[in-house]
């Protein structure tokens, strides 16, 4: 996104530098639009707020798995469409597989603690505001990890083929998964376009997969 400018940064953990990016707002708008309640705005805050610290969460678990191995970082990102973290230079596949694993693992984190602080408060705002925390980090977990780039599931897999196959092979494979897996997620979004909730923000990468499945 050539065009989406720093909103501002942010010194996160381990002081790691994080650029919010302007489409944030945009995204923060599209979520009100399709979820605010006037009866009770302060409860309709709390989902746009969990689903970007999340979001936010997700990008630093990436690159705390650089910086303990050393790697540089160029940028991370949070932005309108989810967060990037860009290395400062090519990744082994085990640095690679690490660094890609810890975004989800961040994610099932926040849901198992959440959940079980739920336990002991079921009820009221504070039991509210941890459902919301559990069930945005458990579908942000599941998500990415489906076999479909640019996710974490769809580098995570095509790694994983690349340790058995040659990667000319891996790379088909790769790319033809996503491409069925694509399709299935167009049904999804086509049967469930009003009910799709976070499906409907993101759009199958069709183009991407195809040249994996040509080009390598």
């Amino acid at each position: 996104m050539l065009s989406d400018q720093v909103l501002f940064e942010h010194r996160g953990p381990f002081g790691i530098i994080v650029q919010f990016r302007q489409s944030l707002l945009l995204l923060v708008g599209l979520l009100l639009f399709l979820g605010f309640n006037p009866s009770n705005p302060i409860g309709s805050l709390v989902f746009p707020a969990v689903l970007i610290s999340s979001i936010y969460l997700h990008e630093i678990g990436h690159a705390w798995a650089c910086k303990v191995q050393r790697i540089p970082i160029r940028e991370v990102v949070v932005y309108g469409g989810g967060g990037y973290v860009l290395p400062g230079r090519s990744l082994s596949r085990r640095e690679d597989e690490f660094v890609t694993a810890m975004g989800p693992i961040v994610n099932l984190g926040l849901w198992a603690i959440s959940s079980l602080i739920l336990l002991y408060f079921p009820t009221g705002q504070i039991g509210y505001a941890l459902y919301i925390i559990a069930q945005v980090n458990i579908f942000l977990a599941i998500f990415n990890l489906f076999p479909m780039m640019p996710l974490d599931g769809g580098r995570l897999f095509h790694l994983f083929l690349a340790r058995f196959l040659k990667p000319k092979l891996a790379t088909r494979i790769a790319g033809g998964v996503g491409l069925i897996c694509c399709g299935l997620w167009l049904i999804i979004l086509i049967l469930r376009f009003t009910t799709g909730g976070m499906l409907l923000l993101f759009i199958p990468q069709f183009g991407l997969h195809w040249r994996m499945l040509r080009q390598a």
